[in-house]
């Protein structure tokens, strides 16, 4: 009994043992393949039971404020190609062969594609529903869908080809927004793109009920849909005359901007040379540029009106003002002389705004001083970006107040020395136009959620007061007579009341300083109708080649032209124009009147203008200095001959000067 009870024992402990020695293996072995291969296996079982697809929103679209659609996308297939499936089967050079064809491309290209290796290369994306067919057929007779396949992607698509290009940009391949509007509200718009699983079996079918599989769709909590401001026919208006003024006066470039004066809302925004977002590749990049932002440029004679405001507002300037014009002037020992280069003798303030007299303007800038020169053109918004929802905005030039000459003062006052963009230029018009309230200008109307939600509502918004509104309605009045007696006459339209500012500026040298030589930017700027301003309109022409370089000889008529047809839209009625009498009675004033312009004519407060004493006696000479208010000092006798000063220079009151005469 006692062996029996041992051998008993003995088996019972070598199975224990055994039973033991097995659950170690068991969990040594279900620890590898939990730990070491627990990665592996289970993508094999996904790769068994399960399929792996993309679910993709749309990118949001694009409206113009009427609702019309500037840019929208779909879905589209991209072909791709999985190498390690190609040798199975096929020849690589048969595929190459039988694809390459129908997507327009080189059978190398393909070839190259399968020698990268791997589970999946792209092919081509986006194909175009005709490509995609005609590939799919091959797949299907060739029996090629072991090694190629279609992914869904969305592509945009921009329905009015070129129309507002410049501002709405394109999209990337990875639907990412790379100019314009796309760029600027990418994260908004941008369509999202989802993993998802679905369990199928070994021949990739779903397990599920198709109808329930269907039934997946994702529209996203990005793809938002942009409102513009921009009111498609009023572009279509404005990239139409841009298109006759390339052909007329073939420029560099044009850039036109229409603006809502009480809003801020930029209604029309247009540059040529122009692209098709839809095949953004043909073109060159600088075709892309938005120059209504990202160009800067010296305004010229447009920035007179800011200037005019400015002396109006601090008192220094009445509009019958009385100034003499000798035709040039000598500021800090630079010539500033009128664009015709004449002398116009006496003239009101009134005059010189018409006829857009730099000699005057230098003068009044002067007696502005440049600490409140600067400040009113920091006022109307020059020197900073005006935040519009555009990528590459500029800044503009301009000076510090301290460290201004006379000459940079002078300079400045006639729309030199100074560096604007198009937009800062349009948007301080605009507060002229609304009595003195500058608006920040926007682009961007309202933002919606995918279900048409309001997301976000842009409102038009007040930056601050220029001007006064007495002072403000004297300056329009001025403006007024620019276009209706003026030099932007051929920017009036018959039975309509236009105000505005012409501008020729000559081009800055990118690689030294100094200027072009015959090189100019013709520009106008101004507001319809007078009554009651609903459309403010800037044309830039940059490097006209057509023979004629003025603002008011090429700009004026294009912006003419796009006030007519914009007043017509706007169904507004025409007025009379009550300049028409004054412009020609100020054009039959007498010789008497001209003689009493001239002896009441007087420099800026606490400067002078230096007379030429040539010819003159001693005494004759002397009277003349302390009528001007020099400090007169004479050498020799007889006839003036030279003098210390310059003819024409602007001085400080009760500068010395010194005469030399001799015997005649």
């Amino acid at each position: 009994m006692k062996n029996i009870r041992s051998m008993v024992r003995g088996r019972i402990a070598f199975v224990a043992f055994g039973m033991f020695l097995i659950l170690l293996i068991l969990t040594g072995r279900y620890a590898y393949l939990q730990v070491v291969q627990g990665d592996a296996l289970a993508q094999r079982m996904r790769d068994q039971s399960g399929y792996e697809f993309r679910i993709q929103s749309l990118r949001g679209a694009i409206l113009d404020r009427n609702g019309k659609e500037l840019a929208v996308s779909s879905m589209t297939k991209s072909l791709f190609i999985d190498p390690n499936h190609v040798y199975d089967a096929h020849r690589p050079e048969e595929i190459a062969a039988d694809i390459a064809p129908l997507v327009g491309l080189k059978e190398q290209d393909i070839l190259d594609d399968i020698a990268v290796g791997g589970g999946f290369v792209w092919v081509k994306r986006r194909l175009e529903h005709d490509e995609y067919e005609a590939v799919r057929a091959v797949i299907r007779e060739k029996g090629y869908s072991d090694c190629l396949g279609f992914q869904n992607e969305a592509k945009r698509y921009y329905p009015n080809d070129a129309l507002a290009a410049n501002v709405l940009g394109f999209v990337g391949i990875d639907d990412k927004g790379l100019d314009g509007i796309e760029q600027a509200l990418d994260p908004l718009l941008k369509g999202e793109v989802r993993e998802e699983r679905l369990t199928v079996d070994g021949q990739r079918r779903p397990i599920f009920d198709s109808i329930f599989f269907s039934r997946r769709t994702y529209r996203g909590d990005y793809c938002k849909t942009a409102v513009l401001t921009i009111d498609s026919t009023i572009q279509f208006i404005v990239e139409q005359e841009l298109d006759r003024a390339m052909a007329e006066n073939n420029p560099a470039s044009i850039t036109a901007i229409v603006m809502d004066p009480k809003t801020g809302e930029v209604l029309a925004m247009a540059s040529r040379p122009s692209y098709n977002p839809n095949k953004f590749w043909d073109y060159p990049s600088e075709n892309w540029k938005n120059r209504a932002v990202s160009f800067i440029y010296e305004p010229g004679s447009t920035f007179k009106a800011i200037v005019a405001g400015a002396a109006l507002q601090e008192g220094i300037v009445t509009p019958n003002q009385v100034f003499m014009d000798p035709g040039y002037v000598m500021v800090s020992g630079r010539r500033i002389q009128n664009w015709n280069n004449e002398s116009y003798g006496a003239v009101t303030f009134t005059d010189i705004v018409k006829n857009s007299l730099n000699t005057g303007f230098a003068q009044v800038g002067l007696a502005l001083g440049a600490e409140k020169l600067m400040h009113y053109t920091r006022l109307f918004g020059f020197g900073e970006m005006t935040g519009i929802d555009l990528p590459g905005e500029e800044e503009g030039l301009l000076f510090k107040a301290e460290d201004m000459r006379d000459s940079d003062i002078a300079t400045t006052a006639i729309g030199q020395s100074i560096a604007v963009t198009p937009l800062q230029l349009v948007t301080a018009m605009s507060a002229i136009a609304n009595g003195g309230t500058l608006m920040h200008p926007y682009i961007v109307r309202a933002v919606r959620n995918p279900d048409g939600s309001v997301y976000e509502e842009r409102a038009p918004r007040e930056i601050r007061t220029t001007l006064q509104c007495t002072v403000d309605r004297t300056l329009i009045g001025l403006l007024e007579q620019v276009v209706s007696a003026g030099g932007g006459a051929k920017a009036a339209v018959k039975g309509y009341r236009i105000a505005g500012k012409t501008g020729t500026a000559q081009k800055i040298r990118l690689d030294s300083s100094g200027y072009m030589e015959g090189r100019y930017i013709a520009s106008f700027c101004g507001f319809a109708p007078v009554e009651d301003p609903i459309f403010t309109v800037l044309v830039m022409i940059d490097d006209p080649r057509g023979g004629n370089f003025y603002g008011g000889q090429i700009a004026a008529p294009v912006a003419s032209r796009i006030f007519t047809q914009l007043l017509r839209y706007a169904h507004v009625e025409p007025s009379s124009n009550p300049f028409t009498e004054a412009a020609e009675e100020s054009s039959a004033r007498s010789a008497a009147d001209e003689k009493r312009l001239e002896s009441a004519a007087a420099p800026p407060e606490g400067k002078a203008i230096v007379p030429d004493f040539t010819g003159l006696s001693i005494r004759e000479a002397a009277r003349l200095a302390q009528q001007r208010g020099l400090s007169f000092e004479s050498e020799g006798t007889g006839a003036a001959v030279r003098q210390s000063l310059g003819v024409n220079d602007i001085v400080d009151q009760g500068a010395r000067i010194k005469v030399y005469f001799e015997p005649t």
